[in-house]
């Protein structure tokens, strides 16, 4: 009888087969979120964390727990809100980019913390194309100027002239300096040739009620925060810093077509990670909140309350955070504005 002939698998062969191995369990680890091969522990499996760099009750907070609530309903996993106010958004974007990048810990802001303040000053302890990898946008909205109903301005002409004749005594709230509310006011100033005196709180909902109880004397505030008191009276609405009217308000003018022709100040909203997150997890929090912000439900409490629900895919919210940053250098130069 025959002796059975040995196979024998050339080691090249065998290395190829386990590399190939080993990539196709990395690669489906990767869309299950995880970082390294090991045992199965699909994203997420605690915990997630959104900073809110801002106080509670602002625009920024609101947004924040809705993002929360629609990350918990869509991943089955609690997402909770911690808020880390000062320096105009900027210590919370700092802890962010400074956390594991494990999907764990998130950053929801405006404008404020990503694109006026790298473009108003040279030192921020953060760097955001290199430290942050951006995932959706959620909602964009105009700022709309209010002011104390003591404060004798009913128009965006009253004010220019009542700034003149005197320079430097009315005064304006802002969530902080560099916050999109400080450079309204400043951008204000220049197109004006008035000036106003900044008054920077920690965060958007301190600054508001610093108008409500008179101790300033106006501020350029997203709608979110300023709805309750202006449905009150204890707030007057004087003009919107969008370039056209909102369909929600046709009644409340733009600075465009009421004396200071271009003005525009638009605060734009997204969710966003420490650079070096897997593309895995990017991709699973991306797919969640934009499924979470199609709810009808969504769009009528955004709406509601002075914002446009906007989603978009990680790509176009670098694209956008490039563009405005530069648009708000050109604007800081021009204008000469600098930090007080």
């Amino acid at each position: 009888m025959p002796k059975s002939r040995k196979t024998v698998i050339p080691r090249s062969l065998l290395r190829d087969c386990l590399f190939a191995t080993l990539a196709t369990a990395f690669a489906a680890q990767q869309a299950n979120g995880q970082t390294a091969p090991g045992p199965a522990q699909p994203y997420p499996s605690r915990p997630i964390r959104i900073i809110v760099p801002f106080t509670p009750g602002g625009g920024s907070d609101m947004l924040g727990r809705l993002a929360a609530q629609k990350l918990t309903e869509e991943l089955k996993q609690q997402t909770v809100i911690e808020n880390r106010a000062g320096a105009g958004g900027r210590i919370g974007a700092d802890a962010v980019a400074k956390s594991p990048p494990d999907g764990y810990t998130l950053l929801l802001t405006g404008s404020g913390a990503i694109i006026m303040a790298p473009a108003l000053y040279r030192a921020v302890p953060y760097d955001v194309a290199r430290d942050f990898a951006p995932i959706t946008l959620v909602a964009s909205s105009a700022h709309v100027l209010v002011t104390h109903p003591n404060v004798p301005v009913k128009s965006v002409k009253d004010l220019i002239a009542l700034s003149r004749a005197r320079p430097g005594q009315l005064n304006y709230a802002s969530a902080g300096t560099g916050a999109p509310g400080h450079l309204a006011g400043e951008l204000f100033g220049s197109m004006a040739k008035s000036r106003l005196s900044h008054v920077a709180y920690r965060g958007t909902a301190p600054g508001v009620l610093s108008v409500v109880m008179g101790e300033t004397d106006l501020m350029f505030s997203n709608m979110l925060s300023v709805m309750s008191a202006l449905q009150s009276s204890r707030l007057r609405a004087i003009a919107i810093t969008s370039l056209q009217r909102w369909a929600s308000y046709p009644q409340l003018p733009t600075f465009n077509e009421s004396g200071l022709p271009g003005f525009e100040v638009v605060t734009h909203y997204g969710v966003l990670a420490p650079s070096g997150t897997p593309s895995g997890i990017i991709t699973r929090l991306n797919l969640a909140l934009v499924k979470g912000w199609q709810s009808g439900d969504t769009h009528k409490r955004l709406e509601a309350d002075g914002s446009e629900p906007v989603t978009s895919t990680p790509q176009t919210f670098a694209t956008l955070i490039r563009s405005e940053t530069e648009k708000w250098t050109r604007i800081i130069k021009d204008a000469g504005i600098t930090p007080q």
